[in-house]
């Protein structure tokens, strides 16, 4: 159990329920963490258009955005959105619309080692592969560019 969450996927209905759990993981895998809040509509990254001086979305609630780093080898960075998804970056790998209640268990599979990069001969290419509960599993392409030390450590 990790900080009063068990290993099965739960439910964080808000970026602040995730940087909470995301705090814990650190912790659980002896990681620094820093965090920055954007609170507020003319903060958060997806509300470019919401004027000047304008917090609230048009239904009267203050959207609230997280950006989380982790130390250590992989880099990874998570974005928290308002919306219920996240951006997570892994050694410069960009994994989008990740739902905010697959982070904790992404961020495990990363860290426990069970993320992979996969491989084929034609047409050459990569893959980075976090395994997920329930026999899922998220897929992004990998730049053979970005194939830094840590990625071509888990080439299969």
């Amino acid at each position: 159990m990790i900080g009063g969450m068990d290993r099965s996927p739960g439910h964080l209905p808000t970026t602040e329920a995730a940087v909470t759990v995301l705090r814990s993981l650190a912790a659980h895998y002896a990681r620094e963490i820093e965090v920055s809040h954007d609170i507020g509509a003319d903060r958060t990254s997806r509300r470019a258009a919401a004027g000047t001086g304008v917090t609230t979305d048009p239904d009267g609630s203050l959207p609230h955005e997280a950006y989380v780093e982790f130390g250590g080898v992989p880099r990874v960075s998570v974005r928290l959105y308002p919306e219920g998804d996240a951006l997570i970056t892994v050694e410069n790998v960009e994994c989008p619309d990740i739902p905010r209640d697959d982070v904790p268990a992404f961020l495990r599979s990363v860290f426990e080692g069970l993320a992979h990069v996969t491989t084929r001969r034609f047409p050459p290419g990569y893959r980075l592969v976090v395994p997920l509960p329930g026999d899922r599993a998220h897929k992004e392409h990998v730049p053979g560019f970005l194939l830094g030390p840590w990625l071509s450590g888990r080439v299969r």
